[in-house]
């Protein structure tokens, strides 16, 4: 069942290119030209997609990008290395630059501060704008893996997929990584159809992606002194879940969600992803907050 979930994911994204209309422009971050796309009105929602995807791929197909548009200025990034932002080849231009860009696309489109929803590798990136920017989120959400402890070594699994990329071997490591316990392995097919996904890519320079993620680390004492409200939306079949167990043992403002059944596939297309994300956004609105701290005077009060 996952996998033909992933093979009738996989058709859809091929014809998905002209999935949702938005406005799309460019800016350049350090050198490097980064694509993203701007929807709707309201509070600003940044949206950073996770690893060998694209804003319209993680984000239109799902339909949260639509469905936050309704009520929110949603802006959703091309991660550099991906889409249609630069490919730098030089493994230095990634990891804690990634986390530039986000910074420096809100001071491009003139935001003092946005809620940030990241999901896959998006979620990382959010992750480390908590430790090092949390003056630029209204709010963080991390969808699919979880904030890891700083200085920690990128495990053998993901060392092995940079050297596949490297190799023009593809993404088989990945798609193995992520079947849930107790279930077939991908068929063939649907690893030539998942690395096709990455064919017009440099494999080298989604290797250095992958190897830059070591840089993404956050302190425990940060995530201990966290004041920016932080959702956490997992699936139960999801084998990445474990990456929450570090959030958990004492991170300041969190909330945790999970979504029974769902895969690191499937759980940005959940119902429930998109209900808990959106009555997140609200609960944390400023304008709302303001609303609380300032309540309406009864009819015919004096002062």
């Amino acid at each position: 069942m996952f996998h033909r979930y992933v093979s009738a994911l996989l058709c859809v994204v091929f014809l998905a290119t002209g999935v949702g209309r938005a406005d799309e422009s460019f800016f350049e971050s350090n050198g490097v030209k980064i694509h993203y796309l701007v929807d709707g009105k309201g509070e600003p929602v940044l949206l950073i997609h996770g690893f060998a995807t694209n804003a319209r791929l993680q984000w239109m197909v799902s339909g949260i990008f639509k469905a936050l548009a309704k009520d929110h200025l949603v802006i959703a990034m091309d991660v550099r290395g991906h889409g249609d932002s630069g490919k730098p080849s030089d493994p230095k231009k990634y990891g804690t630059e990634m986390v530039e860009d986000a910074v420096r696309l809100l001071d491009h489109l003139k935001i003092k501060k946005a809620h940030v929803v990241g999901y896959s590798m998006g979620a990382l990136i959010t992750g480390k704008l908590l430790g090092t920017h949390p003056d630029r989120l209204l709010s963080a959400t991390l969808g699919g893996t979880g904030i890891f402890p700083e200085g920690v070594k990128l495990p053998p699994n993901l060392e092995k997929l940079a050297q596949s990329l490297e190799q023009g071997k593809g993404m088989s490591s990945i798609l193995t990584a992520m079947t849930p316990p107790g279930k077939s392995k991908p068929s063939a097919a649907t690893i030539r159809a998942a690395n096709r996904l990455t064919a017009g890519d440099n494999g080298k320079v989604l290797a250095a992606v992958v190897r830059s993620w070591n840089t993404l680390g956050v302190t425990r004492g940060k995530l201990e002194e966290n004041k920016v409200p932080t959702l956490a939306l997992i699936g139960t079949a999801d084998p990445f879940k474990e990456g929450f167990e570090f959030m958990k043992e004492g991170m300041a403002n969190l909330k945790i969600v999970t979504i029974d059944g769902a895969t690191h596939i499937s759980a940005p297309s959940n119902p429930k992803f998109i209900s808990s994300l959106r009555s997140f956004l609200a609960e944390n609105s400023p304008r709302k907050k303001k609303e609380k701290k300032e309540p309406t005077k009864a009819p015919g009060f004096a002062e």
